[in-house]
């Protein structure tokens, strides 16, 4: 059987980081080749913000009262990106384990005032999750993202998180890869503003077809979305039983289309208390969803009106 992201025995969501890249990038003027934030792990003045920033993040966790599941810089940390930026083979390794020491280490202080903090390896595709990229099959995704996959799980990483996936095949790799390695796979696809995958099928499609690709004995721990707004992921939340398998929701802060953001130049916040009210209708209407979180644009503030409104909604009604 597949490995399993186990909940927290008293049923208290995971929360997590927002956009890492773009609240270095535009709130603090950092810049990095190729979104390669896994890069200023060796600049020591990028290294204190970020400590800094993740201390804030949480904070506002510590302060709700729900665990916390901490990603990092690591969305571009494969050979293919890491190629780009100079990091290749065991250098590339070194700094994908840098990554998970880095949020052990800012997340100690916190242990006793956080019920439960766990750690997540974040895998992003071999290619770019915003344009149609040359056909990858599942063999190839497999191969290509285990080394990564097998770094983490040889570390004692809780989870990966496989962000801004586009495609079922990618998808599919990336579980098996996991289920090989002993350790759980949350899915997390990216939907355009016509909510579905840059590839085509609908976010119900996309987890059926990945599910029964993988079959019982390799599929993933669980399914989420990220890097889009609600606006273009909440018509995609069409009834059926594959929304049970839904477990994430990390929505970007603004409106708008992701191109567009990344060609502001500048961070685009949206309005945190709108989407800090969305989260919990979703919270409502999806109780077996416990790991909530941002993307683009979002970092301590949005999450301080995350966390509350989804702790209210699975309460219940006072």
């Amino acid at each position: 059987m597949p490995p399993v992201f186990a909940p927290h025995p008293d049923g208290l969501p995971w929360f997590t980081e927002g956009g890492t890249e773009t609240e270095l990038m535009f709130r603090h003027g950092f810049e990095f080749d190729h979104f390669c934030a896994f890069t200023l792990l060796d600049n020591p003045n990028a290294l204190q913000v970020t400590t800094d920033m993740y201390r804030r993040l949480l904070d506002e966790i510590a302060k709700a009262g729900g665990c916390a599941l901490l990603g990092g810089l690591d969305y571009r940390a494969s050979a293919d990106w890491g190629t780009l930026v100079g990091y290749e083979g065991a250098a590339l390794q070194e700094i994908q384990l840098r990554n998970i020491a880095f949020l052990r280490e800012v997340s100690a202080p916190y242990v006793g005032q956080i019920p439960e903090i766990r750690i997540a390896g974040i895998l992003g595709p071999r290619g770019d999750a915003y344009a149609l990229n040359r056909t990858i099959t599942a063999q190839e995704s497999e191969d290509y993202h285990a080394q990564q996959i097998g770094t983490y799980a040889d570390d004692g990483v809780d989870l990966i998180w496989a962000a801004t996936i586009n495609n079922v095949p990618e998808a599919e790799g990336i579980a098996r890869a996991a289920t090989r390695a002993g350790i759980p796979v949350n899915i997390s696809f990216t939907l355009t503003s016509d909510h579905r995958l840059r590839a085509g099928p609908s976010l119900a499609e996309a987890v059926t077809a990945t599910d029964a690709a993988c079959g019982p004995e390799a599929r993933p721990d669980s399914y989420g979305v990220n890097c889009s707004h609600p606006l273009e992921f909440e018509p995609a939340l069409e009834t059926g039983d594959w929304q049970r398998r839904l477990r994430s929701f990390r929505p970007n802060a603004a409106a708008m289309d992701k191109i567009a953001l990344c060609k502001l130049n500048h961070l685009e916040e949206g309005d945190p208390k709108d989407l800090g009210r969305q989260m919990g209708t979703l919270a409502r209407r999806f109780p077996l969803a416990d790991i909530w979180g941002g993307c683009c644009g979002s970092w301590d503030k949005h999450l301080a009106l995350i966390a509350p409104a989804v702790l209210a909604a699975r309460r219940g009604p006072a």
